[in-house]
C-alpha cells in the first residue's frame, strides 16, 4: 500500500504540474483587484460579489482542466469548435433572444448563452491549426482563405449588433494571420483600403454606434445621453488624484454617477479609489501578463503553439487597452470588459480558458537537448 506522504506528494504534483506559477500569480492579483472593486461597486447589494466569487471559482477549475490538455490534443478541437461556433451564431441570428435592441443570446432552457464568446477561442485555435498544417508552404492563398474564415464570424457578430465582441474576435484572428507572416505590403494595402472604405462603413453603423464615435470627440455635446458615460468616468478617474480616495470611499461610485460601474466601467471605480498609484500597479500587472505570454509564445516548440500563445496574449492586451481607453475617453465606448476584473461569467470563463491554454503550452513544451 502506498505511504500517505507519497500519495500526498503525488496528488499535489498532479494538481500543480501544469500550472505556470507566474501566470497564476498574475491571475490571483487581478482576481483580488476584481473582487475588491466589484464589492465596492455593488456595496449596497453584495449578491454580485458572491456571484463573482463563484464565477471565479468555476473559471479557475476550467483553467486547470484546460492546462492539463497537451497542445497536440488542443488542435483536435479547432475545427469542431469553429463549426459549432458558426452554427450557434446563425441560430442566434434566427432564433436569438433580443435584449436592449441586440440579439446576442441563445436560450437553452434553464439559461442563456452568448455564442460569440466561444469564437474568441475558436477563431485563433482554428487559424493556428490551419497555418500549422501548411507551415512549410504558406502562400498568399492561405492568407486569403484565413481572411474568409475570419470574416464569417466577424460579420455574424457585428450584425447582432455587438461591435465590441466582433472587434475582439476579428483581432484574435488577425493576430494569428499577422504572426504567421502576413507581408507588410499587404497590411499597408489593407489599411489604405480600409481608410478609403471608411465613409461607406460609416453608413453601415447603427445610430447609437455613430453617436458613440461622435461623442468621443465632444462628450459635452450630449452630456445626459451618449456622452454621459465618458464624462462621469473621466470625472471619477481625475478625482482619484495621486493615491485615490480609499477603498469604499469613491463618491462618484457610491453616489451612482458611474454607469455600468461593476462591468465595463469598473476601471473608473478602481481609479477613483486607488488613484494614479493604483493605476500604475494595474498597468504593470497587465504588462507582466503580456510579457509572460509573449515569452511562452517565443519558447513554444511548434508553429501552432507559437501562433496560439501569441494571439491569446495579444488579446489580453487588446482587452485591457480598449477597456482602459474607452473609460478614459480616448476610445469609443464599445462594451469591452476589463480582463479578469470586470463582473461577468461568460467573458471571465473565456479569459481563463485562454490562460489555461497558455499554461498548457508552457508546461507541455518539449525539452530540447543541447
Amino acid at each position: 500500500m502506498m505511504p500517505f506522504a507519497q500519495l500526498r506528494h503525488r496528488l499535489w504534483h498532479g494538481l500543480v504540474d501544469h500550472i505556470d506559477v507566474p501566470l497564476m500569480i498574475v491571475a490571483v492579483v487581478l482576481m483580488g483587484i476584481g473582487l475588491a472593486s466589484v464589492y465596492s461597486a455593488t456595496y449596497d447589494s453584495n449578491n454580485r460579489f458572491f456571484a463573482q466569487a463563484m464565477n471565479m471559482g468555476v473559471a479557475l477549475a476550467v483553467m486547470w482542466s484546460v492546462a492539463q490538455i497537451p497542445p497536440q490534443k488542443l488542435m483536435r478541437f479547432a475545427i469542431p469548435l469553429y463549426i459549432a461556433g458558426v452554427i450557434l451564431l446563425i441560430l442566434v441570428m434566427l432564433f436569438g433572444v433580443t435584449v436592449n435592441g441586440s440579439r446576442r443570446w441563445l436560450s437553452v432552457g434553464f439559461t442563456r448563452i452568448q455564442p460569440s464568446e466561444l469564437m474568441k477561442i475558436a477563431m485563433p485555435l482554428l487559424l493556428a491549426w490551419y497555418f500549422h498544417k501548411y507551415e512549410t508552404m504558406i502562400r498568399m492563398r492561405h492568407f486569403a482563405l484565413a481572411a474568409v474564415l475570419l470574416a464569417v464570424p466577424f460579420l455574424l457578430i457585428a450584425k447582432q449588433p455587438d461591435l465590441g465582441t466582433a472587434l475582439l474576435v476579428g483581432a484574435s484572428g488577425f493576430y494569428v494571420i499577422f504572426l504567421a507572416g502576413l507581408p507588410w505590403k499587404i497590411m499597408f494595402g489593407l489599411i489604405a483600403i480600409g481608410s478609403a472604405a471608411a465613409p461607406f462603413a460609416w453608413t453601415l453603423l447603427h445610430d447609437y454606434q455613430r453617436r458613440r464615435i461622435l461623442t468621443l470627440f465632444d462628450p459635452t455635446s450630449d452630456p445626459l445621453g451618449a456622452g454621459y458615460h465618458i464624462i462621469q468616468s473621466t470625472i471619477a478617474i481625475g478625482s482619484g488624484g495621486p493615491f485615490g480616495k480609499g477603498w469604499l470611499s469613491g463618491t462618484q461610485t457610491h453616489l451612482e454617477f458611474i454607469p455600468e460601474k461593476h462591468t465595463d466601467f469598473i476601471f473608473a471605480v478602481f481609479s477613483e479609489e486607488w488613484g494614479l498609484a493604483g493605476n500604475l500597479f494595474l498597468l504593470f500587472t497587465y504588462l507582466f501578463l503580456v510579457g509572460r505570454g509573449l515569452m511562452i509564445a517565443a519558447n513554444a516548440p511548434t508553429l501552432f503553439s507559437r501562433l496560439l500563445a501569441g494571439a491569446i496574449t495579444l488579446i489580453f492586451f487588446t482587452y485591457a487597452f480598449v477597456n482602459m481607453g474607452m473609460v478614459s475617453g480616448i476610445l469609443p465606448v464599445v462594451g469591452v470588459p476589463l480582463p479578469f476584473v470586470s463582473y461577468g461569467g461568460t467573458a471571465l470563463l473565456t479569459l481563463f480558458v485562454g490562460m489555461g491554454i497558455l499554461m498548457s503550452i508552457q508546461t507541455h513544451r518539449m525539452l530540447v537537448k543541447k
